[in-house]
């Protein structure tokens, strides 16, 4: 059943990118090229969108691209969940900042080092972005050998370990939601 699956996605990929005189010629790409010619000629015109394509398929022919994983899947489902999830987040944290700034005297901060369980350099940077995103948390360092996030968080009231154990809980519930809607297989594995 997977090999007929695999043939079927060859087929397609093959259709998708046509092979003259053996030198790959995606489609996607010369049409992507051939609308980049288009606005940059101004006139949507047969001779100038014809141009366009022509140009696009000797260009994407002499000068072919590597082959690029940059090691994200997108998922439309858990995409969902996380972009809720983080915008409910963002919401939570300006409040919570905002509350801080209204006050008088210094808000307490904490640095907190947090680990994560993915290896993954791509699911890594997107956590980090996720993390400076949101008010009051801004990532210091990160240390990949030993999988660890260095964080500044602002404005959450408590001891310095249990500031500490909430952030490690919503991190690694942030990495959970980012590997699931952008990891691939492997790396959702490594979160088992």
């Amino acid at each position: 059943m997977t090999e007929e699956r695999e043939a079927e996605r060859g087929a397609q990929r093959d259709w998708l990118v046509p092979r003259p005189f053996g030198r790959p010629v995606p489609l996607a790409l010369v049409g992507w090229l051939a609308l980049i010619w288009v606005m940059l000629w101004g006139e949507l015109s047969f001779g100038t969108v014809l141009g366009g394509l022509a140009t696009g398929a000797v260009v994407t022919w002499l000068l072919p691209l590597p082959a690029l994983d940059p090691g994200i899947r997108f998922r439309p489902l858990p995409f969902l969940r996380f972009l809720a999830w983080f915008l409910l987040d963002l919401v939570m944290s300006t409040a919570r900042v905002v509350i801080w700034v209204l006050r008088s005297g210094s808000p307490p901060t904490a640095i907190v080092s947090t680990p994560l369980r993915t290896s993954s350099e791509a699911m890594t940077v997107m956590i980090m972005v996720a993390v400076t995103t949101v008010p009051g948390s801004v990532v210091l360092a990160a240390d990949r050998e030993r999988r660890h996030l260095t964080i500044h968080v602002l404005g959450r009231s408590g001891t310095e370990a249990e500031v500490a154990e909430v952030t490690q809980l919503e991190v690694a519930a942030l990495e959970r939601r980012i590997v699931t809607a952008f990891g691939t297989r492997d790396d959702r594995k490594e979160l088992e």
